[in-house]
């Protein structure tokens, strides 16, 4: 979990406490909200969960990149999925305006190549989190992430499950 606490010395707000709770189920290597993983956002006017790799730093997006190209046809299986599509819309993420240096501006998956954060997200009712089957259905959105963050985990040369 998240801190609770804010960081409010370039704030005007200067309450000392987040209005918002922040999960990341983050791959076990990661020490740091840019580690592959699961999130959920619970605040009460907003809920909503995800998974992906959120700003990732320079050598991981090469990685990242670089899996893509090497397997454009294993990428396009992870973003084309119907299941993934329905629930999320996509895979989305803040990107660069220009494609990066070391890669094809012609590449058929150039956009996702600009990305520097990768990630699906659903938003929900907040009302929806006080609900039973609130669990499953987070569950259920964290399972249809799964290919998404199996691609990456693997593309920074890690293992997706962990070994026992």
């Amino acid at each position: 979990m998240f801190r609770i606490y804010k960081d409010t010395r370039f704030s005007k707000d200067k309450l000392p406490y987040k209005d918002h709770v922040g999960c990341h189920f983050r791959h076990i290597i990661g020490k740091d909200a840019h580690a592959p993983g699961f999130y959920m956002h619970l605040a009460p006017d907003e809920v909503f969960f995800g998974a992906g790799i959120w700003k990732a730093p320079n050598p991981e997006l090469h990685k990242i990149r670089t899996a893509i190209v090497r397997n454009p046809e294993r990428w396009e299986k992870v973003i084309k999925n119907r299941s993934l599509i329905k629930r999320f819309d996509g895979v989305d993420g803040e990107g660069l305006k220009r494609p990066p240096k070391e890669f094809d501006p012609d590449h058929t998956h150039i956009q996702n190549l600009k990305r520097k954060t990768f990630f699906v997200l659903q938003t929900v009712k907040p009302s929806s989190a006080s609900k039973p089957e609130f669990i499953k259905e987070v569950g259920k959105a964290f399972s249809t992430a799964g290919p998404l963050v199996k691609f990456i985990t693997e593309a920074l040369g890690l293992s997706y499950l962990k070994q026992k």
